[in-house]
């Protein structure tokens, strides 16, 4: 722009992982569809004068939004709505997050919507919300288990069996008894 020291570079994105197809809300379709009405009419309003980068955040003349605009905009609708002190970045891992817990943990899911390339990343960023899944899944365990029959309460025998003990003793001693239990179970076994 004339009269301006500051250059926008617009580039591509840094990984082949960043160009993807992300899938969006019904409600935010519409919003951009609506958003888009809007800058098709101040294209044709301004004509040769508009900047048309095929860009979804512009300025009415099309010119790309700065990030540090976008960020202080952000800024002031959190203060309006009394939210907690944090970057518009956050928002990232705030829907990574929503998403983790919306889908159960389905990291190749959501991997596909942040562009990390490779899962690992996002279980290191996220393993706390993973983590307390893991915790109702024990609870969920618990209920379906081990609520109808209270297992606290059992314990292991405190001493063998008599007849067991002696059994095996037997077979210790006998080479020959052995032999032929395994052969009448190997007939049973077949004979099935």
């Amino acid at each position: 722009m004339p009269n301006t020291t500051t250059n926008l570079v617009l580039k591509k994105p840094k990984t082949e992982s960043s160009i993807r197809k992300v899938w969006i809300p019904k409600t935010l379709a519409y919003i951009l569809r609506k958003w888009k009405t809007t800058q098709d009419e101040f294209k044709d309003f301004l004509g040769q004068d508009y900047y048309d980068y095929n860009l979804v955040l512009t300025f009415p003349n099309g010119r790309p939004v700065e990030h540090r605009i976008i960020g202080k905009d952000f800024d002031n609708l959190r203060k309006e709505a009394g939210l907690p002190d944090v970057v518009f970045h956050s928002l990232r891992h705030s829907s990574t997050t929503y998403k983790l817990k919306l889908n159960h943990g389905d990291l190749k899911a959501t991997q596909g919507d942040t562009g990390h390339s490779q899962v690992n990343m996002i279980t290191d960023v996220y393993a706390h919300i993973l983590d307390e899944d893991r915790k109702i899944n024990a609870q969920k365990f618990e209920t379906a288990f081990y609520a109808k029959h209270d297992l606290r309460k059992v314990s292991p025998p405190e001493k063998e069996n008599d007849e067991l003990a002696d059994l095996v003793a037997k077979l210790q001693q006998s080479p020959e008894l052995v032999q032929i239990l395994s052969a009448m179970l190997g007939k049973q076994t077949i004979s099935k």
